[in-house]
């Protein structure tokens, strides 16, 4: 079909509905485009082409999403009899027997699924480098990172093989490609979309699942897909009033901005990283909102190492469960440096350092939710440099406290919403003098993703954003 990368996903599903275009055509499309593209960034890992034909064949359920080629992180994303590798030579073999919940509701939607996107080792890198399938390129510019740990996802997506895919964010993996890669993502509330059956939370809450798009109607249309609660959810956020694809049509009316420029670690932040602030400042000031100075407060020190604790912990619970379930313990080799010392820092520490990281977690949530009383939504940079040449961000060194040094340089505005459990979200914004995408980032209170899609509606009637990579 003349013209598929052009088009979103709900696009892509009119036609469908319309008789333009027929699921085969499309997927037939997609496949093209994974093999014109993907030799070039290695954003997609593992094929699914003879599974999304045999759905087809099936009949695909009748959902917003009906016929729409679409691509899995290879993280959590369980799709039975498909490997689920987690970016992991430990985990390469690992083949679930059933569907996880958001897989499930991505399929009800009407999505065909088609592949499999690269990730770092269990996503535990803000940049989409790892041993097993290595390092995803820049849609702009080889050389550089997409970001991570959705960033195979995010390379998709702004190159054309799809409109939409899927990814998870725990510290940021949604929305830093997003950033780095020229795409809009918005990371849900805590609670709002399911993590089971395996998980009741994933990282302890820290994590969730979503999509990477190029139109915010696509985000919005997915988020309204799968989210809601599912039978034995520990917890879940209280439902929307009404759909959020209402709310991209709704104008977000005159909203209270909050602006940060400063990364509160001290981490220096990249001139090419305040100016999209100031120059997303000023248009939103342009466009009737209240545009302030303001931060808010919270333990930033007590933060990094709950956090750091949270993901470690998890790490190690994880590689247990799998060796108990193999009868295979991590040899030589198969742990990269890094998630080889994040897991000795999970068996170290007891149980009680994990209970205190909990509270110190939930505390952050508290500190600053009086701050999104008095503020609709804080604006930053998304991470604090352009998107760094690959190398930077390798998680295969031995250089712990380097690499420990480098990626808390590099994102130190984007776990604060996995911490206090609320929505966020980076837009497209700027590319700099070396033609890489840099994002600007909005974080609003618990619940309120609708705050959230009304704004990014307007942002991008008033300011579109390149919809692909050349």
């Amino acid at each position: 079909m003349d013209g598929y990368g052009e088009f979103d996903a709900l696009g892509l599903a009119e036609l469908v509905r319309s008789g333009r275009a027929s699921p085969g055509e499309l997927l037939d499309d997609a496949i093209a485009a994974v093999a014109a593209r993907n030799p070039s960034l290695n954003a997609v890992v593992t094929e699914m082409y003879d599974e999304a034909r045999a759905e087809i064949a099936a009949g695909l359920p009748a959902g917003p999403f009906t016929g729409v080629p679409f691509l899995l992180k290879d993280l959590r994303a369980a799709y039975a009899g498909v490997p689920t590798t987690s970016g992991s030579h430990y985990w390469a073999d690992n083949v679930p027997q059933a569907d996880s919940e958001t897989v499930r509701r991505f399929r009800r939607a009407g999505f065909v699924i088609f592949g499999k996107t690269n990730t770092p080792e269990f996503g535990c890198c803000p940049s989409t480098e790892g041993a097993l399938f290595g390092a995803t390129q820049n849609p702009w510019r080889a050389g550089f990172s997409a970001g991570g740990s959705s960033g195979g996802s995010g390379a998709a997506v702004v190159s054309g093989m799809v409109p939409a895919a899927h990814g998870s964010d725990g510290g940021g993996s949604l929305r830093i490609p997003a950033s780095c890669c020229g795409a809009f993502s918005l990371k849900p509330t805590r609670g709002r979309v399911p993590a089971g059956p395996t998980y009741g939370e994933a990282w302890n809450g820290l994590s969730t699942e979503g999509v990477i798009t190029r139109t915010v109607r696509d985000s919005a249309a997915v988020l309204d897909a799968i989210s809601g609660p599912a039978p034995g959810d520990p917890y879940w956020a209280p439902p929307p009033t009404r759909p959020y694809t209402h709310e991209v049509a709704t104008p977000p009316g005159r909203l209270r901005v909050a602006v940060q420029r400063e990364a509160l670690n001290g981490a220096a932040v990249h001139a090419d990283c305040t100016a999209a602030v100031d120059r997303a400042a000023s248009a939103l000031a342009d466009l009737g909102h209240d545009v302030v100075d303001a931060v808010p407060s919270y333990d930033v020190a007590g933060m990094g190492d709950a956090f750091t604790l949270l993901i470690a912990a998890n790490v190690q619970a994880g590689l247990d469960r799998y060796g108990d379930e193999t009868g295979r313990s991590p040899g030589r080799g198969d742990l990269e440096h890094v998630v080889g010392v994040l897991r000795n820092i999970g068996t170290d520490r007891s149980a009680a350092d994990l209970v205190r990281a909990t509270w110190a977690m939930h505390g952050v949530g508290r500190q600053v939710a009086p701050f999104f009383e008095s503020h609709d939504v804080l604006l930053s940079p998304v991470v604090a440099t352009p998107p760094p040449p690959l190398g930077v961000l390798d998680p295969t060194t031995e250089d712990l406290n380097g690499y420990l040094t480098a990626v808390f340089n590099f994102i130190p505005f984007t776990s604060l919403a996995n911490m206090a459990g609320v929505p966020a979200m980076s837009v497209p914004w700027d590319r700099n003098a070396d033609d890489l995408p840099v994002g600007i980032h909005f974080t609003a209170g618990y619940g309120r993703e609708d705050v959230l899609f009304r704004l990014a509606a307007q942002l991008e009637r008033e300011h579109p954003w390149p919809l692909r990579s050349p």
